[in-house]
């Protein structure tokens, strides 16, 4: 720091013998200036040459008081500020080149690190190398993945057969009386200790297979909503019939081991489980699970449908009225998924689109749309005069339109509408807009209690083939909306078309599991012929699919470090892929996203900016594309460049397509060696190696003997003999032998460091660590495991460090992107400890950890500000390091995140500290806020706040590695600041030196921005418009079931007879004759 103000002088000397640190100290402070921007360096030298240990204390004193560094370096101490300036350029190389030696020859020695590069070199002449095949690749996947799903497939329809044939043979019986396990009661006693009522006892054990729930795996039990009454003879007679189902529950599961959830919804409403469990009700005792308004039902029951809900506004609707209306719309909402497409139109004496940004056209039903549906819903008002006859004109216009241009479902068109009555003479809206050929169902839903407008209301539902209901109650409306679901399964039926349908991924909460799921789901049908024409719907099967099941098929090992494998639907979005973040944290407790299963492959794989990768996916082509991409890791605080190779094609017989990516230099080649069982088993037996427990070496969750073997259990049983009937990947177990063997010296070399070490030489030094692209990791630990910094590193309760099935250790795909030999560090912060990572040759990563806590000085670092942004801590100096082109910054984007709108937010630029020379160790990568998906912490919220679904937008910065050392002078006010930067050697490190305190041009120093929200509410309106409005491609259902001629259109609910006017009545007649 060059002061413009006058400061006192202080002359520094030596430590003399007998002096201590804090003696000078003392003198120090007694002898400062307390001047503004004076401030003074003392230095103390304890100089060792023969041992290398050097300590250079910066006490630093302002007129706040006491400050320490960032950091403590060793160094000559220098007498004169003004020489330690204008040598700073050579002091600062010559710090840097000493750092750096003496850091590489201590992780150099303690990783073993040259003796694990020749083992792989001696073996180099005996590998062969494989190219990989990308599309030859993603096509056996696919193959196999529709191999599994397949047998999903016949284990349903094993079920619709039996389900429709018990039908067939059972006689309705009104008066029937059955006892069944109801999943609610089971296993429940009264103040007698006597089972109570459909209670009886129910036999459940904890099972592996389903997430360790208690369940019976011999029966089946049946859930009802609380809505539903447990003991109606619809309810009775169904159960009855559907017991005929747990034969094929049991053989299905033995079968195919690999099925989960097996199920029956019914269309009364009740739900048979397999295997049974004991089903419990929420806080409010309640149990509101209807498997009716399930999406795995509602697609399997009906085809694609567009839908214009015409709802009622006028004056007459006001109390309950509405409130009935409301929950109506908000009902047939929830039978709405991702194939369907709908709006909401409100009348009275005007009529107006609820979502004015949805003038004119459909939307998506999917979640977003729902739920922002809903919310508009619950503002509307009841005022005015009701016209019905403008709003229905506008429905016809709207469905008219998307039929004529191609566009929505393009199969059911329906108008849902929601009045407390009718006077109009409406019948001309149908004539010109819906007559003869009726493409447009009415349903009708008629609110409250009176009768007197029932038959008008009524006529418009038979008459435009739909289906009238009259809502008088809350409980009434789940019900009442309902039996549109079933009038728009009627062609399906008649026909007995059983349509397959997969859905979404989705979190099971009837398994109570945060495990992504799909559904393969078929119609169930009557097959009596005397109720042919009324094309009864029984109910739905299905079964559960977890999607990590069809990864397994991907394997990791197969796909390099940065490789990975991902699932779409037809409608974009993300089944599967390494990067969906489905849930997030709200206290202590995980829970999934609101928009969890709507993430579109475009807001993952954001790089493909033309969409070309998600069109072709979408369309279900086969294909290859190229693309550099910036891959964030390690929760958006650092970034990758890479080159990736995306291979695509569908799976047949399903609406998914399945992505594969390798990346440049490292998914392109495989590597195998040639090692006898004889040899590698012995080195597989060493205690320091593991293999990583989530990767599928053998096959052990089919076999309940095999269930609680480990991997590297099951790979020695395997190779032993033990267990013949172990299935196992031989590619893999033979990749796993030659690792063993090539990194089997590592033990010895290590233990022999480990057993000559003290506690004075090279304390600090935790563990040694290493893995191989086959899964395989060996450590040794230098110090008790009572010691270490970190002790969750290399544990399943850290992730990011271990093989997983989403991607490799996050200190491996770091070290494989920089340069052989080189050493990748991690600045400890509090959450983490500092990790150091060694790139060896021949496409294996072997890495070790070393913890800047305490190392082989015999005194520490002191980093106080480690794991900060240096934006945060001194904006001015990174500015200027921006300028000069030593760091970049890159836009990074999350659409995944978790926001609070803000009411205040503080600059990043914020003075944090205030010394007067400042030495820092920086990462060549760093963002300027460590992105999270709650990026709520880094403000003050009101406590009714709550995280809400946005895009954002955050800078990382990226060191440029052709710019090695830099320096640069900063006018602020009063006072200059001086600084330099220079590269440490084989690593990902440099070395900063200012000489000013960092609050000095605080009000100088630009602002570094942490994450930004692109989606507020508060940006521009027509932007938000057209966002909604889009409509990205999707493909639609390869079938459609909209009509039959053998329909009975006059089962259309109420009374069978219409008391109408004589003119409503003989219309029909009229246009039929005509």
């Amino acid at each position: 720091m060059i002061s413009k103000t006058k400061c006192a002088t202080f002359t520094l000397t030596p430590l003399k013998l007998g002096e201590t640190d804090s003696t000078l100290s003392q003198q120090a402070v007694a002898k400062t200036s307390r001047s503004p921007c004076c401030y003074l360096l003392a230095s103390v030298l304890r100089l060792n040459i023969q041992d290398h240990h050097l300590l250079l204390l910066l006490l630093l004193v302002s007129q706040a008081g006491w400050r320490e560094s960032v950091i403590i370096l060793t160094v000559e101490a220098q007498r004169n500020m003004g020489s330690f300036i204008l040598r700073k350029m050579e002091l600062v190389k010559s710090w840097a080149d000493a750092f750096g030696e003496e850091l590489y020859s201590i992780v150099t020695k303690y990783s073993g690190s040259l003796l694990l590069q020749k083992k792989y070199k001696d073996v180099e002449p005996t590998l062969k190398i494989k190219e990989v095949d990308g599309l030859e690749l993603v096509k056996k996947f696919s193959e196999q993945m529709e191999s599994m799903l397949r047998r999903k497939v016949e284990a349903v329809e094993r079920l619709v057969e039996a389900a429709e044939d018990a039908d067939l043979n059972h006689e309705y019986n009104s008066s029937l009386e059955f006892d069944y396990y109801n999943s609610l009661l089971i296993n429940e006693k009264d103040e007698n200790d006597n089972y109570v009522e459909l209670g009886d006892e129910f036999i459940l054990e904890p099972n592996e297979h389903f997430n360790n729930l208690l369940v019976n795996t011999t029966y089946s039990d049946i859930q009802l909503p609380t809505n539903v009454y447990n003991k109606d003879p619809d309810i009775l007679n169904g159960v009855y019939m559907s017991e005929a189902l747990n034969p094929i529950f049991v053989d299905n599961f033995e079968r195919d081991p690999t099925l989960t959830w097996q199920y029956f919804g019914s269309s009364t409403g009740f739900f048979r489980l397999y295997p049974g469990i004991k089903w419990l009700p929420d806080e409010n005792g309640v149990i509101s699970f209807d498997c009716r308004n399930r999406g795995w039902y509602i697609q399997a029951a009906t085809s694609p449908k567009d839908i214009v809900i015409i709802v009622d506004v006028s004056g007459s609707m006001k109390g309950l009225r509405m409130t009935i209306a409301k929950h109506t719309i908000i009902t047939i909402l929830d039978t709405l998924g991702e194939n369907d497409f709908v709006n909401i139109i409100a009348y009275n004496d005007y009529v107006h689109f609820i979502e004015p940004c949805f003038k004119g056209i459909l939307v998506q039903a999917d979640r977003d749309n729902r739920e922002h549906f809903k919310q508009l819903v619950d503002e509307l008002q009841a005022k005015g005069v009701g016209t019905v006859n403008k709003a229905l004109t506008e429905s016809f216009k709207i469905l008219r339109e998307f039929r004529d241009a191609g566009q929505g479902g393009l199969c059911n068109q329906a108008i849902m509408l929601i009045t407390d009555g009718a006077v109009e003479d409406y019948e001309a809206v149908f004539e010109k807009y819906n007559w003869p050929d009726r493409k447009v169902r009415v349903f009708t839903y008629l609110i409250g209690r009176e009768v007197t407008f029932a038959p008008n209301v009524k006529w418009i539902a038979c008459n435009n083939k739909g289906y009238y209901t009259q809502i008088s109650t809350l409980a009434d409306v789940q019900e009442n909306v309902m039996e549109y679901l079933h009038v728009l399964s009627r062609p399906m039926v008649i026909n007995h078309d059983h349509d397959i349908i997969w859905t979404e991924a989705y979190m099971d909460s009837a398994a109570q599991s945060l495990l992504l799921m799909t559904t393969v789901a078929m119609p169930v049908f009557s097959k009596k012929n005397e109720t042919r024409s009324h094309g009864i719907l029984l109910g739905v099967v299905g079964s559960d699919v977890p999607l990590r099941e069809l990864l397994k098929l991907a394997p990791r090992y197969k796909l390099g470090v940065h490789g990975y494998a991902f699932l779409n639907t037809n409608n974009g979005y993300i089944l599967s892929h390494p990067d969906l973040r489905p849930l997030y944290k709200e206290g202590k407790k995980l829970k999934p996203k609101p928009n969890y299963n709507s993430v579109d492959l475009s807001e993952v794989e954001w790089e493909d900016q033309d969409e070309i990768l998600r069109t072709a996916m979408i369309n279900g082509e086969t294909g290859y594309l190229s693309m550099d991409v910036k891959v964030p890791v390690d929760k958006g605080k650092r970034v990758l460049f890479l080159t990736n190779d995306y291979f695509f094609t569908d799976i047949s017989g399903t609406p998914f397509s399945l992505g594969v990516v390798l990346s440049r230099g490292h998914g392109e080649y495989i590597l195998l060696g040639n090692t006898s069982v004889e040899e590698g088993l012995h080195d597989l037996l060493q205690p320091d190696l593991s293999l990583a427990n989530e990767w599928i070496y053998c096959i052990t969750d089919i076999d309940p003997d095999h269930r609680k073997l480990s991997q590297l259990e099951a790979v020695i049983r395997f190779l032993t003999g033990e267990e013949p009937d172990l299935e196992c990947d031989e590619e893999l177990v033979q990749e796993v032998l030659f690792d063993a063997v090539v990194t089997a010296p590592m033990e010895a070399y290590w233990t022999t460091l480990a057993l000559n070490m003290s506690m004075e030489t090279e304390a600090g030094v935790e563990m040694a660590f290493l893995g191989t692209r086959a899964g395989l990791m060996r450590s040794a630990l230098y110090v008790g495991s009572e010691k270490l910094s970190n002790r969750k590193f290399l544990t399943r309760k850290d992730k990011e460090s271990i093989f997983t099935m989403d991607h490799f250790p996050l200190w491996y795909r770091r070290a494989a992107e920089h340069p052989p030999g080189s050493f990748i560090y991690s600045i400890v912060s509090e959450d983490d400890s500092g990790n150091l990572s060694l790139n060896t040759r021949g496409e294996k990563r072997k890495v070790f950890t070393y913890s800047f806590q305490c190392h082989a000085y015999p005194n520490p670092f002191i980093a106080t500000l480690a794991g900060k942004f240096l934006g945060a801590v001194d904006g001015s100096v990174m500015t200027q390091l921006l300028n000069m082109g030593m760091f970049k910054k890159v836009t990074m984007y999350d659409y995944q995140a978790m926001c609070k709108i803000p009411y205040h937010h503080h600059s990043g630029a914020r003075p944090l500290l205030s010394v007067c020379i400042s030495l820092f160790l920086l990462e060549f990568n760093m963002s300027s806020f460590w992105h999270s998906d709650n990026l709520a912490d880094a403000h003050k919220h009101k406590k009714h706040d709550t995280l809400q679904p946005c895009d954002t937008e955050y800078p990382v910065f990226v060191y440029e590695p052709a710019i090695k050392e830099t320096n640069g002078l900063i006018e602020c006010g009063d006072c200059q600041k001086m600084f330099v930067a220079q590269q440490i050697a084989s690593s990902n490190l440099l070395l900063l030196v200012t000489d000013g305190p960092i609050s000095v041009c605080g009000t100088h120093a630009p602002s570094f921005s942490p994450a930004r929200v692109l989606n507020r509410p508060a940006h521009n309106a027509s932007v938000k418009c057209d966002r909604m409005r889009s409509q990205k491609l999707r493909r639609r259902p390869d079938t459609c079931h909209a009509f039959h001629p053998e329909e009975n259109a006059q089962d259309c609910g109420g009374a069978a007879e219409l008391s109408v006017s004589l003119t409503l009545l003989l219309l029909p007649l009229a246009l039929l004759l005509r």
